[in-house]
């Protein structure tokens, strides 16, 4: 595998480096397993969908989707860039606060959202509550006339396609937890709901199609399903949307099998797509929104392994394990998720051989790459892991009570520290004694 396929680098030594910073000296420096994040990466993908957007001249929000990583850092990084930010639960929420995103530039997402969750969004008066599901709506306007508060609310609606993906993160066919069906009924009766609703201004909608996606024929096919019914509203009840969100799921490169396009190609489909239904329909385009996330920081983002034992099955395989795995990057195990590694020390090293790399958690499914071609492996290497900026430190666990690792941020050849690796004190912080 090519090297420049990836945004890393191979420095004199014959090391692994990113942002500038030889990534043996941050292991030594903060030790394995090390999650590591080139900030001028999550820049540039940031500038990359913001800048498109204002050369079109449309009127958008491009919202962060933080449950990729969220960090009080990484969110500072977003608002920076000009991002909003879009959050599923208390937590993500509080991260956005601490990290003084404005909160009329916050989205709440949700299916299942909680009335301490959505009361928090109402005292914080948040931009808009991505509306779910109807007993959400019960919900949410029982709490808006008990706050005497009125909020932006877009409903997510479910256009039936499938998406080429892994069906666990594929999330807009009919058979999905997420949203409203339009094809049988359920859009059009949350729109009368919301449309008759005192304490909502029902802003438009939302959809979402899945992840990891390659093209965007999906994503037009998405939009034209979405304007077929907004037609149909327009003609029946007169209503035209102030906002349409696209979603995310842009596709970023894990193995050299992955063939993502440029993130500005999504935008620019996407703008003629609705601007020419707009034409169509003699009405004005509205505000369009997407949400990435992966696309963001996930090949940003590596993680830092120290090498342990090996197994050699004379006639199968060889197996190396290292000092993190399904505890610190669950995907693998979850949903067969590839990756690209290098030994990060022998980075310039020919390929001797072809190993799986194992975890250390007491779970046969704890692998993180089946074989890999690497130079000769000896205890005490470390071997990086690209493109785990996504969905890595955020699906984290304590699984047998392992500590969760360290997060470092490097930027023009300085690294900063910006979440601590746990302890085994916290690890039993939260415990309490029965005796």
């Amino acid at each position: 595998m090519a090297l420049d396929n990836f945004p890393y680098q191979i420095n004199t030594n014959g090391h692994l480096e990113i942002g500038g910073i030889d990534t043996i000296e941050l292991a030594t420096k903060y030790g394995t397993p090390l999650y590591v994040y080139d900030v001028s990466i999550i820049r540039q993908r940031c500038r990359a969908f913001v800048d498109t957007f204002g050369k079109l001249g449309v009127k958008a929000q491009v919202a962060y989707a933080s449950k990729a990583f969220s960090s009080i850092a990484v969110l500072q990084v977003i608002k920076q860039e000009g991002l909003s930010v879009d959050v599923v639960s208390e937590g993500e929420l509080y991260t956005a606060l601490q990290a003084g995103i404005d909160p009329k530039r916050i989205h709440m997402h949700g299916n299942n959202k909680s009335q301490r969750e959505l009361e928090m969004a109402i005292t914080h008066k948040i931009g808009c509550i991505v509306v779910d599901n109807f007993n959400e709506i019960t919900l949410l306007t029982d709490l808006l006339k008990k706050h005497q508060y009125k909020m932006d609310v877009i409903i997510r609606v479910t256009p039936g396609i499938k998406s080429d993906t892994h069906h666990y993160i594929m999330t807009g066919n009919e058979d999905s937890k997420f949203g409203f069906d339009l094809h049988n009924g359920q859009a059009e009766e949350a729109f009368a709901q919301l449309m008759n609703n005192e304490w909502i201004r029902f802003k438009g909608f939302h959809c979402h199609i899945g992840s990891q996606i390659f093209d965007t024929d999906r994503f037009v096919l998405a939009t034209n399903i979405l304007f077929e019914k907004i037609s149909d509203w327009k003609t029946t009840y007169n209503y035209i949307p102030e906002v349409l969100n696209l979603g995310g799921g842009f596709g970023i490169r894990y193995t050299d099998s992955d063939r993502p396009i440029p993130l500005q190609d999504y935008v620019v489909r996407l703008v003629e797509t609705v601007s020419e239904h707009c034409r169509n329909l003699q009405i004005p385009i509205p505000e369009i929104w997407i949400e990435p996330g992966r696309s963001i920081v996930g090949d940003a983002g590596i993680t830092l392994y120290s090498v342990g034992s090996t197994k050699h099955i004379p006639g199968i395989r060889d197996y190396v394990s290292v000092d993190g795995g399904m505890s610190d990057n669950i995907r693998p195990a979850l949903y067969q998720a590839k990756y690209h590694g290098v030994l990060a020390n022998k980075a310039d090293q020919p390929v001797e051989t072809t190993v799986s790399i194992a975890g250390k958690c007491c779970e046969s499914g704890d692998m993180l790459i089946w074989d890999l071609p690497l130079p000769n492996v000896s205890s005490g290497d470390v071997l990086a892991v690209f493109s785990t900026g996504a969905y890595g430190y955020s699906m984290a666990s304590n699984y047998n009570r392992i500590q969760k690792a360290a997060v470092v941020f490097v930027e023009n050849g300085i690294d900063k520290l910006v979440i601590r690796r746990e302890t085994p004190e916290d690890i039993v912080s939260h415990d309490l004694s029965y005796e």
